[in-house]
């Protein structure tokens, strides 16, 4: 729980909430920002182990191999349901619905700051190392390392990212209404089942999903810092006065 320094309102015209006590503001364990210094090192280092055969690529052909050799159709088609989990355009805007209610409810844009940064920091960031990376899928059947097939944007997982970043979202914005155990779950078991689906469907190598789990850890932890609570907003952004105690954002 965060107190920021009674309501008043900025030089602009805007109001900026100033002693302000926000509830159920996301808790970053550990909380230190070495974890995102760690996050972006893991996945710098991973990458450039990408970048020649070794090890990891051996890895992620005999997990595709494998899989490829038990893939009936009942649990084919079930990989295929669970795999819409990590589907960046429903699930993202399913969670940007729930920031316009919230919005609506509140009377006030905030809630919309976190979802909207977060759409703009992953598909930027994801847009740029998928054509840099410019690593063949599973099935390209060609080589396996990354930088080798202009075009191909395999490298890292834009599903695992999406899972990573949009369920952990989703459960800061739920969490005046869900319990701590639920929203554990709703961060932690949608990227498990994308990562176990896309690895069993051939649709990502292994070592494409840790990536994005790294890189989604580490965009959801940064658009977490912001202090999107004390920004200041004009009244058209904000048109009821907010109570002395409000819910994140």
């Amino acid at each position: 729980m965060a107190t920021h320094p009674a309501t008043g309102r900025a030089g602009s015209g805007g109001r900026v909430l100033t002693g302000t006590r926000i509830r159920c503001q996301p808790r970053l364990r550990p909380a230190g920002w070495w974890v995102e210094a760690v996050l972006a090192v893991g996945f710098a280092a991973l990458t450039v182990l990408l970048a020649r055969p070794g090890p990891l690529t051996a890895l992620d052909r005999w997990l595709r191999d494998l899989s490829d050799a038990h893939r009936p159709p009942a649990a084919y088609w079930l990989a295929r349901a669970v795999n819409l989990l990590g589907n960046g355009g429903w699930v993202m805007s399913v969670v940007l619905l729930l920031a316009v209610l919230l919005a609506v409810r509140r009377r006030t844009v905030r809630p919309l700051l976190p979802p909207l940064a977060a759409a703009v920091a992953s598909g930027v960031v994801l847009t740029v190392l998928k054509r840099v990376t410019a690593r063949p899928a599973p099935h390209y059947f060609g080589p396996v390392p990354a930088f080798t097939v202009p075009g191909q944007e395999s490298y890292p997982s834009g599903h695992l990212v999406n899972a990573v970043v949009w369920y952990g979202i989703a459960a800061a914005l739920l969490a005046p209404y869900l319990p701590a155990t639920a929203r554990r779950l709703l961060r932690a078991g949608p990227p498990v089942l994308v990562c176990c689906s896309t690895i069993y469907l051939g649709f990502h190598w292994f070592s494409d999903d840790l990536a994005g789990l790294l890189l989604g850890a580490l965009i959801y932890r940064v658009v977490c810092r912001v202090g999107w609570s004390s920004i200041p907003l004009p009244d058209l952004l904000e048109r009821r006065p907010q109570p002395p105690e409000r819910y994140w954002p």
